[in-house]
């Protein structure tokens, strides 16, 4: 069982890799690959869209505070109020690489 499934903070090897990350995370990075540097509100936005259902403030911050620790998202101030959240470079290469993988073509 991966740590993520047992509700721990997933292991990202240090390349980036996105394998051990909840499908919530994945998300996430993905709201993020498609328009870059985004409040919160704006991917919880998007997440609902998505999933059809509400997505609460206890879900979404703990999640977005998880990929900023494991250096996939960086989080900055756009104003004393809101938060900035923009992919790194190592998510960008590791959700290529994913992409890679899922078509058949990965290492």
């Amino acid at each position: 069982m991966s740590s993520a499934a047992r509700g721990e903070t997933p292991e990202v090897n240090g390349t980036g890799a996105v394998a051990d990350l909840t499908a919530f995370q994945r998300d996430i990075l993905r709201i993020l690959d498609r328009e870059n540097h985004q409040k919160g509100l704006s991917i919880k936005a998007e997440l609902e869209t998505y999933y059809g259902i509400a997505v609460n403030h206890g879900r979404l911050y703990p999640n977005l505070d998880t990929l900023v620790e494991e250096g996939l998202v960086e989080k900055g101030e756009r104003d004393r109020r809101t938060n900035d959240y923009a992919l790194t470079d190592d998510a960008r290469d590791a959700l290529d690489r994913r992409d890679q993988w899922v078509a058949g073509g990965g290492e």
